[in-house]
């Protein structure tokens, strides 16, 4: 009877400890309802069955998932759709409502196409094909705002917005496409594409103005990541965070990426930066791959976990990186049809057993990324929120029945006692 003022006292004297940089571990979830949905059978390292893999990846230590949105997938090539661009508002908004309710933070990837975006491709949505820069401008404010009113009332508002996927070389193509220095890329300008970012954040920042905003590039040619904010930075600063993909198959060595964020750490000393996208494979190299590290990190259980610990050194040595997010850890086309899987094609990354469906080493080296300092306090508002209760490792329980931390309406409390 007395647990609504424990609570609320829990979280006052939770507010008086010290204030620590939070970090944050996780993946790229987006295909999880379609593995689901088509059946796929998810197993822990023992061979027991995971009932539910959210709740599963929060006992893991991963306090955050990342989802990807397109304009009307329904309107992306048929191939395009069978790689798995299949996120449509309705599909994302219920995906980022489990997400909130296991306490993780959601990070919502908005793709302005119907269809893949990345350094090689970043089509305009069938619909606003005629559409002139200055339309263009209005179509991603109006979007981006209404897709933002959507997941709030919905329940699911993001922590972390990405506006725009890889946009190294733009988005919005032609118009909106080119080069990372300034330079014009045919018909597209810097200044349009500019124009774009910022009526994208300008709406982020009007509907969900807690949530920070990540510019998200990659790292094909190594120079292009900080000429891209060095350029940018003529045209807004009005970001939070900046994000990048690394993939050593594509990108590169360690001392690579070590070299950029160094760089990025120098001449943008304001910014946090994440490592929003990458992978290893347990046994064949990521499809595509440029490059061969299998003498360091062979293609094998232990070769995977190995990356994922010599990354998270490597990142632990850097002070503004604050995130670590593994591209489709969910990947398992165990107990799925093999006629008719999830993806056309294999990514060769997860961090499940394709053929067995157990979980691999990688996935618990990855929370060591988070040190000691992923637990934060937030204020007891509403005693609505006593309607939902998780424990820490994403247990759903009826209400809490001894003193500890707690989870509820993605708020974590710490109750000193339950009588």
């Amino acid at each position: 009877m007395n647990i609504i003022k424990n609570i609320m006292i829990g979280a006052t004297l939770m507010l008086s400890l010290p204030v620590v940089a939070q970090k944050f571990v996780g993946g790229d979830i987006s295909l999880l309802p379609s593995y689901e949905q088509k059946g796929a059978k998810y197993y822990d390292a023992s061979g027991n069955a995971i009932p539910a893999l959210l709740p599963f990846l929060a006992q893991q230590g991963w306090n955050a998932q990342r989802v990807r949105l397109f304009v009307d997938p329904s309107k992306a090539p048929a191939e395009k759709r069978a790689e798995g661009a299949v996120q449509d508002l309705d599909y994302v908004t219920a995906l980022g409502k489990r997400i909130k309710y296991t306490g993780q933070k959601f990070m919502l990837d908005l793709h302005y196409s119907d269809t893949w975006t990345d350094p090689g491709q970043h089509a305009v949505p069938v619909d606003w094909t005629s559409a002139s820069p200055t339309e263009l401008v209005d179509k991603v404010y109006s979007y981006t705002k209404s897709t933002l009113q959507h997941l709030v009332v919905a329940g699911a508002t993001p922590d972390f917005i990405q506006p725009g996927n890889e946009i190294t070389y733009g988005m919005l193509w032609p118009t909106g496409r080119c080069y990372p220095t300034g330079a014009n890329y045919g018909s597209g300008t810097f200044e349009n594409f500019a124009r774009y970012l910022k009526a994208a954040i300008r709406a982020c920042r009007e509907v969900c103005p807690e949530a920070k905003i990540v510019v998200h590039t990659e790292m094909s040619f190594a120079d292009n990541v900080p000429a891209f904010y060095n350029t940018l930075k003529s045209y807004t600063d009005d970001y939070d965070i900046i994000g990048l993909s690394y993939y050593p198959d594509y990108h590169g060595s360690l001392s690579t990426l070590n070299s950029v964020l160094t760089r990025l750490e120098t001449n943008h000393p304001s910014k946090k930066i994440m490592i929003v996208e990458t992978g290893y494979g347990s046994q064949w190299q990521l499809p595509g791959s440029k490059k061969n590290f299998t003498s360091v990190w062979p293609l094998t259980e232990q070769g995977q976990a190995k990356f994922a610990s010599d990354l998270i050194a490597l990142l632990n040595n850097h002070a503004s990186v604050t995130g670590l997010f593994w591209w489709m850890p969910e990947d398992n086309e165990a107990g799925v049809d093999w006629h008719n899987p999830v993806r056309s094609t294999w990514w060769n990354g997860s961090l499940f057993n394709q053929s067995t469906g157990r979980v691999l080493g990688a996935m618990q080296i990855l929370r060591t990324f988070l040190g000691g300092s992923n637990e934060v306090s937030h204020r007891f508002t509403d005693k609505s929120e006593l309607e939902k209760w998780f424990t820490p490792s994403g247990q759903a329980i009826v209400q809490p029945v001894r003193s500890g931390i707690y989870i509820t309406q993605g708020r974590k409390i710490f109750i000193p006692s339950v009588r």
